[in-house]
This record gives C-alpha cells, sequence and structure tokens, in this order.
C-alpha cells in the first residue's frame, strides 16, 4: 500500500505571528507542482501581500494564481472598520498579478436566522460551528475557498491551498477542492468540498 508522507507544523498560539511561516509552509508545498492557485483570506491585504512577495521570489514553474478574499460588509456588525481594504492597498496587491476581491459577502455567516429573535440552526451555523472545533483558521480557509467559486474568482471542484487566520495575519493552510456553496454535500461526490490536507494550524 503506497503512501504520501507530508509535515504538518502546529504552532502553540494562533494569530498574526505565524504568518511568515504559514507562507513557507503554502511555498514549500507549491514545489510539488500540482497545485496552480492559492485562495487567502486577507482583512487589510497584509496577508495577501507577504504572499504576493514570496511568489515573486519563488519565480519558477508553473505559474501560481493568488486570489486574496477581504472581509464582506457584515465585519462592521464586529466594530471594524468597512471596507477594510484600503484603495491603495488594493492597487498594490493588483500591480503585482493579485486577483483581489474586496466587498465579498460571507457565506457561512449568511443565514437568514444569524442575527433573529428565533433561534434554529440552519446548515451554514452547523458547518461554521463544526470547522471551528479545528481553529477558528480552519474555517476561514474553507470559507474563502467557497467565496472565491461562489463569486466568479476560481473555477470549481479543483484542488487549491487556502488560507486563512484568526483576527488578523494567517495560521491556518490546507489543500481542498473547492467548489459552490450549494455542493458542499452534493449528491455528486466528485462535486463535494473536500479537504485533502491540513498543512498548518494552530493547536
Amino acid at each position: 500500500m503506497s503512501e504520501i508522507v507530508r509535515p504538518c507544523v502546529y504552532f502553540e498560539r494562533p494569530g498574526k505571528k505565524n504568518t511568515a511561516r504559514v507562507v513557507e509552509v503554502v511555498m514549500e508545498r507549491l514545489n510539488a507542482g500540482d497545485i496552480t492557485t492559492v485562495v487567502v483570506a486577507s482583512t487589510t491585504g497584509y496577508t495577501a501581500l507577504k504572499f504576493a512577495e514570496a511568489l515573486e521570489a519563488r519565480g519558477g514553474m508553473p505559474p501560481v494564481r493568488l486570489i486574496s478574499i477581504a472581509e464582506g460588509a457584515l465585519i462592521r456588525e464586529w466594530g471594524t472598520e468597512y471596507p477594510s481594504l484600503k484603495a491603495e492597498d488594493k492597487q498594490e496587491l493588483e500591480r503585482r498579478g493579485v486577483v483581489v476581491a474586496d466587498r465579498v459577502a460571507y457565506l457561512l455567516h449568511s443565514s437568514l436566522l444569524d442575527y433573529s429573535e428565533w433561534k434554529f440552526p440552519g446548515p451554514e451555523e452547523m458547518v461554521r460551528e463544526t470547522l471551528y472545533a479545528f481553529g477558528q483558521g480552519l474555517k476561514v480557509a474553507v470559507e474563502v475557498a467557497l467565496m472565491a467559486v461562489a463569486c466568479g474568482f476560481l473555477e470549481p471542484f479543483q484542488k487549491v491551498i487556502a488560507v486563512g487566520g484568526t483576527s488578523r495575519g494567517a495560521d491556518t493552510a490546507i489543500v481542498a477542492r473547492a467548489t459552490y456553496p450549494n455542493h458542499f454535500f452534493s449528491k455528486e461526490k466528485e462535486k463535494r468540498f473536500v479537504i485533502y490536507e491540513i498543512l498548518c494550524k494552530p493547536l
């Protein structure tokens, strides 16, 4: 029976301080040559810029497409300025060839009952809370992969690296099959969302 042995990096604590190491882990995984798209959650553009710089320094083939997903308007409900990505930072990312999605609605916070006076758990909440069991960064990584497909920035059903974080920066990276949100539990198994590998995450 064949096997593939790849390391998974665990961080003692979540947060922005892990960003540089996440970038290194992702660059190492890209060397396998089977993945050509990285989707990154980037509220202010900081994380996306770090990845863009690393990809520029890496060079080589195959070329890698970088998609940056900024926060949706709901972020205002959590006390954060919107839009979170300033125009000049968006321009800098685009100058470096990054595909920037800066006004994309959240998918796992989209239930009509999320803030209602009647509380019935919907599928978005159940998926969201299950993913939180692995850490906020993993939930975010899954969500941005779905958002990229839902908004037309990424073709569905392909293997990508998705990166998320806890509050700011990056602390989690996964290899996943990206799909449309409504195919998450699809009866067509080849269209379902799949996590193939966890490259790094906080303990």
